[in-house]
């Protein structure tokens, strides 16, 4: 039986001198040996810079695999999450094609991010083209829109292009570029190299309608009074 035991952690001693690590000692021959054991085992051992180096790089290696293992779980984990929580409001879209749910997803979007002050037409603007695209399809939706009363203006840092800006925003929000007005280049952003290469300006719209900007902003208080 003794003979087991020593030959057992000879083998141990052996792998350790080779570089292993108490995790790869511990796969390799097959047993629960707790660390506090091995530690014993290992105590009279003195390694190499060598050995030591292999030991440092095996553990920084195990310790890359384990984030790699636990990334992939958490982000399969959050995937199905994501996918439970798109199954859930799935729905949600159909109920867009009603002109009146429709207008009150509108009227919200442009009480965050419109302008409030010019009450004879609409102004809104954003860094987000999901969000401009939205707002352009809900009020295009929502309303008989004459395309020739838009209006846009590219609001940009002074090292960016601003004809590929224009050019980018126009076939965002399909108005022709000939509807854009010149651009406004932040002067505070003179001799400030922009560090986000994916940054595409402000795109700001303006839709000359007082009709359309009175009845978003009565929709919005007909829900607050409502509530």
């Amino acid at each position: 039986m003794y003979s087991q035991y020593y030959a057992f952690k000879l083998k141990a001693i052996e792998l350790r001198r080779a570089g292993k690590t108490y995790g790869d000692i511990k796969r390799l021959l097959g047993k629960p040996i707790p660390k506090s054991t091995l530690s014993n085992w290992f105590r009279n051992i003195h390694l190499t810079e060598f050995q030591q180096g292999q030991i440092n790089k095996r553990v920084h290696t195990n310790i890359q695999k384990a984030q790699t293992k636990a990334w992939l779980v958490n982000k399969a984990k959050r995937e199905r999450y994501i996918q439970e929580v798109r199954n859930r409001v799935s729905h949600l879209p159909n109920e867009l094609r009603k002109k009146d749910t429709a207008k009150i997803a509108l009227a919200m979007l442009y009480l965050g991010e419109g302008g409030k002050t010019r009450k004879g037409s609409l102004m809104f603007g954003n860094a987000d083209r999901f969000v401009i695209q939205l707002f352009l399809s809900l009020l295009r939706h929502c309303y008989d829109i004459d395309e020739t009363k838009f209006r846009c203006t590219v609001q940009c840092r002074a090292d960016q292009n601003t004809k590929q800006l224009k050019r980018f925003w126009s076939r965002t929000t399909k108005i022709p570029r000939a509807q854009f007005y010149k651009a406004r280049i932040d002067p505070r952003t003179n001799g400030r190299p922009s560090r986000n290469p994916d940054y595409k300006g402000v795109c700001r719209i303006d839709y000359f309608s007082a009709d359309i900007f009175h009845e978003l902003d009565q929709i919005v208080q007909a829900i607050y009074m409502g509530l």
